[in-house]
């Protein structure tokens, strides 16, 4: 889901979408950031095609996880909890 998406799902308008995330949104999402990171360093990309290739990359990584985990707890791991309650964001 695009950022736009998640803001919209989580029912933000200018709050930061990070600071209401779950720790597992958290944990997925730094995920998808050092896998791209991490590819960056040995693809090297040129330009902004195959940043964005690489950036789907990363991405595809941590979904795969998040799947993967989501199958074995039957569970969710996107929430639509947000700093509104914040106790809820540490379940």
């Amino acid at each position: 889901m695009s950022t736009k998406e998640y803001k919209q799902y989580k029912r933000l308008k200018k709050e930061s979408l990070r600071d209401n995330m779950t720790n597992l949104e958290l944990i997925f999402n730094m995920l998808a950031e050092a896998s791209t990171t991490e590819i960056s360093k040995v693809e090297n990309p040129d330009g902004f095609e195959e940043s964005r290739d690489v950036a789907k990359h990363g991405g595809n990584i941590a979904g795969n996880a998040r799947q993967e985990l989501e199958e074995v707890t039957g569970k969710p791991v996107i929430s639509k909890k947000n700093s509104e309650n914040p106790e809820l964001l540490d379940e």
